[in-house]
């Protein structure tokens, strides 16, 4: 079993961290030695590149195209500001939302989509606001006349039954609460607009957590949607409302809302695209990344830097050329 090295670092409270401190550091060291053993002559150009960088502590941003992990290239004291490379840098035109949306879906404007331009295009944001923010753009740009579909939202039985607690939490204050995990209340799709599922519904037709689908149909109780990737892509399928519960920890008392498991999904959190492979990613940092390794995530998501544009704005809304990335050193405590 892993071996934690008990002296070599501080109390950790936080269990993502614990989980990255849980390896042998002799077991992982021999992996590293027979994996440097299978390097090409080009990649072990690279593996020194990289190797004397971290030797030598200077800060740096490496491009490096392989399997998932911690690719962490700058230096390794929590908070690292580093200049974002020229050619990944896209300037804004004064409008934020509309120079990322140009970029990322450039045959999207000014006419209806067949959901072909959102396969492999995505824009990734590190928070919740500024997806939606996106999301709201770019559906005020779909040609089309829009459905809203409300949710009936009631507080689950064990938190509402106290009276004081069943005046607070009225269906119309639940109504207003937004969540990751929840879809909104008030949902409004057109056809043509990609979305993602936001439950487990079926395992075997690649109805998951995450999947992107493109409405095709919407009806008064079902909404057809079109599989955007997976083995089953193009396939029509249809979504119904479901129960969902809420499990939000800053909650305090649990809900339940019925509402179609589905999200506007034109742009999408950092967390979210975790596992897609996509080919044109538009990465929007109007505030810097806030949790370990997640700028490293949103730029592993395409195999070419060409493939990867990123717009960096400050609190004034003006353009930058550099941003925050974050990492926990404890990490490496037992390196």
């Amino acid at each position: 079993m892993p071996v934690i090295n008990e002296a070599s670092h501080v109390h950790v409270e936080n269990r993502l961290l614990w989980e990255k401190l849980a390896y042998d550091r002799a077991r992982e060291n021999e992996e590293s030695q027979r994996l440097k053993e299978r390097l090409t002559e080009e990649q072990k150009a690279i593996y020194d590149v990289v190797i004397n960088d971290i030797d030598s502590n200077n800060g740096g941003l490496f491009f490096v195209y392989g399997y998932g992990g911690d690719g962490i290239g700058v230096d390794i004291n929590g908070y690292a500001d580093f200049d974002i490379p020229t050619q990944l840098l896209l300037k804004s035109n004064g409008d934020h939302i509309s120079s990322i949306v140009k970029s990322t879906f450039p045959n999207f404007i000014g006419a209806s989509s067949d959901g072909s331009c959102f396969k492999n295009n995505v824009i990734l944001a590190p928070t919740l606001e500024v997806v939606n923010e996106v999301n709201q753009y770019m559906s005020n740009l779909t040609e089309g006349e829009g459905k809203t579909y409300l949710s009936p939202d009631t507080t689950c039985k064990g938190d509402g039954s106290n009276s004081v607690l069943a005046d607070v939490h009225t269906p119309e204050f639940l109504n207003t609460i937004r969540a990751s995990s929840l879809p909104n209340h008030s949902l409004t799709l057109k056809v043509g607009s990609p979305v993602m599922l936001m439950k487990n519904i079926d395992h075997n037709l690649g109805l998951c957590n995450g999947t992107r689908l493109v409405v095709t149909r919407l009806g008064n109780h079902v909404v057809e949607g079109s599989i955007l990737a997976n083995p089953n892509a193009e396939t029509k399928v249809l979504i119904a409302r479901m129960a969902i519960t809420s499990s939000d920890p800053r909650l305090l008392f649990k809900f339940n809302r019925r509402q179609f498991p589905l999200t506007l999904s034109y742009a999408m959190t950092i967390n979210k695209s975790q596992g897609q492979t996509l080919s044109n990613v538009g990465l929007i940092l109007k505030k810097p990344v806030f949790v370990h390794g997640q700028l490293y995530v949103a730029a592993s998501r395409v195999s070419q830097p060409d493939e990867l544009k990123i717009l960096v704005c400050d609190e004034s809304k003006q353009d930058c050329n550099s941003t925050t990335n974050i990492v926990y050193k404890e990490v490496f405590n037992n390196l």
